[in-house]
This record gives structure tokens, C-alpha cells and sequence, in this order.
């Protein structure tokens, strides 16, 4: 690949990525097109997208959008990115739900500036989304 066509590709991933703080990073290696699909469906109606991205690429977008932290979690592997919705732990909620269906993995999240590991995108199921902590104010 050329180096212009790897240049206009990092500033698609650029102006993608421009005002997003919150997203998860997946590996959806080993699903087939009718998964993939079905995936894309069931976050489609939750207004969540999902991109596959190119490591070195995605580094240079979050290098030039000053989320150094984000870097880390494109290192190796294959990396889809999934991003929107309501929140990151409603995004996650979401994700676990599918993946007892179609087989993704947790490889990582990027949370207000702070990149989680795998474990750490896993532990973001088990945490209350905004939605509850604004009802549990309302209640006290």
C-alpha cells in the first residue's frame, strides 16, 4: 500500500474518531459474513458501529488526536473498534449479551482518556450505567 492511500486512510480513521472518548476494542477474527452481519444488525438498533481497523493506522489517528493512552491497545492482533450508543457500560452490557452467541472478545476499552485492558473492558459489564446511577440519585 502506498504511503498517500495509508495517509488519506488515517485521516478517514481521524475525522471518525474525532470527539469520541469512549470505545471498546473487540476481536471478531473466526466469524463468518452471516455473524457478522447479525452482529452489526443487533448494534445498529442500539446506534452502536463497529470498524475494523488497521494497528499502525489507528495509532497514528489517536497519536494525531491526542489520545496516547488509546495507542496501547493496537499493538497486535486483529482490531475491530465498536463505538456509540448511550454509554460505554451499556455498549459493553450489549457486547457480553451478543457474544454468547457470536463469538467477539473484549481486548480492551478506551474510557475518558484511560485505556483498559481486557479484564478491565470485561469488568465494565458488571458496573452501573449512567441511566441507573441518575435513578438511584432520584431515589435517595
Amino acid at each position: 500500500m502506498s504511503k498517500q492511500i495509508k495517509q488519506l486512510l488515517t485521516n478517514e480513521l481521524q475525522s471518525k474518531f474525532n470527539g469520541i472518548s469512549e470505545f471498546i476494542v473487540l476481536d471478531i477474527t473466526g466469524i463468518d459474513g452471516i455473524a457478522n452481519n447479525q452482529l452489526r444488525d443487533k448494534l445498529l438498533s442500539k446506534k452502536v458501529k463497529v470498524t475494523m481497523v488497521r494497528n499502525a493506522m489507528m495509532r497514528h489517528a489517536m497519536k494525531a488526536l491526542n489520545m496516547p493512552s488509546a495507542m496501547d491497545l493496537f499493538v497486535t492482533g486483529s482490531c475491530s473498534v465498536a463505538f456509540g450508543g448511550e454509554s460505554v457500560v451499556d455498549l459493553a452490557k450489549e457486547l457480553d449479551a451478543i457474544s454468547k452467541e457470536i463469538p467477539i472478545k473484549f481486548k480492551g476499552a478506551y474510557v475518558e482518556g484511560t485505556a483498559l485492558d481486557e479484564q478491565g473492558a470485561k469488568n465494565l459489564v458488571t458496573m452501573k450505567s449512567r441511566v441507573e446511577l441518575q435513578g438511584e440519585v432520584v431515589m435517595l
